[in-house]
């Protein structure tokens, strides 16, 4: 005796018992569930934790940075099909109140086209929302005399030291800028934004470099890995990300499609992320030297 295979799939699922109808409370309650706690949890608690670090202010902004950041990496793998977890917040009770956010990528990136633009979106989000916090907080800081300023000192970058001194012309070397919350939210978030571009490995910057110059990239990862370690000889305090350099910062992932090279306007938006990199980096962070 044979039965036909339609037949016996029906047969199947005639034996099996009906599934009862959810009730509306458990169907809400299967909607919480399905939402990303995780990384819910742990954005508010970094909104505490840099409450705590520097006031209200300060959280709001700084988080905000942060989130824009994620959320063009974010964004745009999902502009390009690439699965990408929502962001995820490291609270941490330092004197930022966070050790910043990352997202995870699941899945390969389709082609360098691709790569530069996931690469590139967080960095210059971020960067949108942080120099408005430093002209609008420089503007809102208080000069005080450099020897009597206390407070924690902090290394400058090319961009701040020139936004500071055409922003605030009083400055003299005599004096010195205790800085408004909001203008340390901006400090915080260029430097997170300068770390995240350093031309090395898995790091935006490294996405950047990949997508310009293929393999090639390699010889400038090295280099730069060379140049950081002579900066962690002057400056211990980058001992701890140094070493995460090395583990992640030697190589990048392949794209799928790694031959078709990117246009013209991704490599000249390449050289402005660049000159971003040099002008907002801060090679001694806490001015302790």
């Amino acid at each position: 005796m044979k039965m036909n295979r339609e037949s016996l799939y029906d047969w199947q699922y005639a034996m099996q018992k009906p599934e009862p109808p959810r009730r509306a409370w458990k169907q809400k309650l299967g909607s919480i569930f399905r939402l990303p706690l995780t990384n819910l949890v742990l954005f508010m608690l970094t909104l505490v934790t840099a409450y705590l670090a520097y006031g209200i202010w300060y959280s709001l902004a700084a988080t905000t940075i942060l989130l824009a950041h994620e959320m063009g990496h974010f964004l745009t793998c999902r502009r390009y099909g690439v699965q990408a977890t929502l962001p995820y917040f490291i609270p941490m009770f330092n004197p930022f109140g966070t050790m910043g956010a990352v997202i995870k990528i699941g899945s390969r990136i389709p082609n360098r086209k691709a790569l530069f633009d996931i690469g590139a979106a967080g960095p210059l989000a971020g960067m949108v929302l942080a120099l408005p916090a430093i002209i609008i907080g420089i503007k809102l800081s208080t000069i005080v005399d450099t020897a009597s300023s206390g407070g924690l000192p902090l290394g400058e970058s090319l961009l701040f030291h020139h936004l500071s001194q055409w922003l605030r012309p009083e400055l003299t070397p005599e004096t010195d800028l205790m800085l408004h919350p909001l203008a340390f939210a901006g400090w915080f978030g260029m430097f997170v934004t300068a770390l995240n571009l350093l031309p090395i490995g898995q790091l935006d910057g490294g996405h950047v470099v990949y997508s310009i110059f293929g393999k090639k990239s390699t010889a400038i990862y090295r280099l730069a890995i060379f140049a950081f370690a002579l900066n962690t000889i002057v400056y211990p305090m980058w001992i701890l990300f140094f070493e995460i350099l090395i583990v992640f910062g030697r190589k990048h992932p392949p794209p799928i499609d790694d031959i078709t090279p990117i246009d013209l306007k991704r490599k000249i938006l390449g050289a402005f992320i660049f000159v971003v990199f040099v002008v907002s980096f801060i090679p001694f962070p806490f001015d302790y030297l």
